[in-house]
C-alpha cells in the first residue's frame, strides 16, 4: 500500500466550507491512477493530502506507511513526488538545473549537494523523458510540454514510490500533449514499482497505463477503481451533471458532452 484515506474530511476553517466529505481511497504500488472531477470538487485538496502538505480535519491518512500527524512531513515530501505547473522554477536557469534542485527540493540550486552521480542521474533522466537535447536550453525558453518533462523529471530525482501530477497537460497544444503521454506510458512501463496520481479535465489526456480511476463530485467520492468500471457514460454523466458520452480506442479516450442535465 502506497498511500490510503480512511473517512477523510476537510473543512475551511475560516468559512467552515466542506471541502471533502468521507473520502475512503487507496494506492497501490504499481498502480496509475486518474483523478477526475469538475472544478472545486476537492481534486488538488486530495493530492494536497497525499503529498503530505496539509492534514485531514476527519479521518486518517496513511502515505508511504506513515500516517499524517505521527511523521516529521518535510522526511516524508522527500519521498514523494510532486509536479504542478505553479511550481516556482528560475526561468533562467538549464533543464539540467532544474532537474538538479530535485535533490535537494529547492527552487534554488544548492550547488555543493550535487556531486557526480547526482549530476550524471540527472543527464539520465532527461534522456528517460525524451529530453536530453533541453539539458543546456534554459527553463524560460522551453515549450509547455518540454517544461513538464523536465519537472517530471526533477521530481523523479530522489527516486519516490509515489508521483503527484497536478494538471500537467494545462494550456499544452496537441503535439505537446501527446509526447507528454507517450514519456509518461514510458515511464509506467519503465518503472512497475511507481504509483502515480494525475489530476485532469480531460480523458484525451490518460495515458494507456492509466489503469484506474476516482471521481470527485462535490468533495465526495463518486466512483472509484479500473478505469473501464469507472470511465462510463453513466458514471461521467453523473459526476459532470451533463450528459456524456465515452468512447476507448487502443487504450486511449474520448468524451463528449451535450446540454447539462436538469
Amino acid at each position: 500500500m502506497v498511500a490510503a484515506l480512511t473517512g477523510v474530511g476537510v473543512r475551511r476553517h475560516t468559512t467552515d466550507q466542506v471541502i471533502l466529505d468521507g473520502v475512503d481511497w487507496t494506492v497501490r504500488s504499481g498502480e496509475h491512477w486518474a483523478l477526475l472531477g469538475a472544478n472545486g470538487a476537492g481534486k488538488t485538496t486530495v493530492l494536497r493530502l497525499l503529498g503530505a502538505l496539509m492534514h485531514p480535519t476527519t479521518g486518517t491518512v496513511e502515505v508511504l506507511g506513515h500516517r499524517l500527524g505521527r511523521v516529521d512531513v518535510r522526511e516524508l515530501r522527500a519521498r514523494i513526488g510532486l509536479v504542478s505547473t505553479a511550481q516556482k522554477v528560475p526561468q533562467d536557469a538549464t533543464a539540467h538545473t532544474v532537474v538538479l534542485t530535485g535533490a535537494t527540493g529547492t527552487v534554488q540550486p544548492l550547488w555543493r549537494e550535487y556531486g557526480p552521480d547526482v549530476r550524471r542521474r540527472a543527464h539520465e533522466l532527461l534522456a528517460e523523458l525524451d529530453c536530453k537535447e533541453l539539458a543546456d536550453r534554459p527553463f524560460g525558453v522551453c515549450s509547455g510540454g518540454q517544461r513538464a518533462r523536465v519537472l517530471i523529471a526533477r521530481a523523479l530525482l530522489a527516486d519516490p514510490a509515489l508521483l503527484l501530477l497536478d494538471e500537467p497537460f494545462n494550456a499544452l497544444d496537441l503535439p505537446s500533449r501527446e509526447d507528454l503521454v507517450d514519456a509518461m506510458d514510458r515511464l509506467a512501463r519503465g518503472r512497475p514499482g511507481l504509483a502515480t496520481v494525475t489530476v485532469t479535465h480531460h480523458l484525451e489526456e490518460l495515458a494507456p497505463s492509466i489503469g484506474h480511476a476516482l471521481l470527485l463530485r462535490d468533495g465526495r467520492v463518486q466512483a472509484r477503481g479500473p478505469v473501464g468500471e469507472v470511465l462510463t457514460a453513466g458514471r461521467l454523466t453523473a459526476c459532470f451533471g451533463r450528459p456524456v458520452e465515452v468512447t476507448r480506442h487502443r487504450g486511449r479516450w474520448l468524451a463528449r458532452s451535450g446540454r447539462a442535465v436538469g
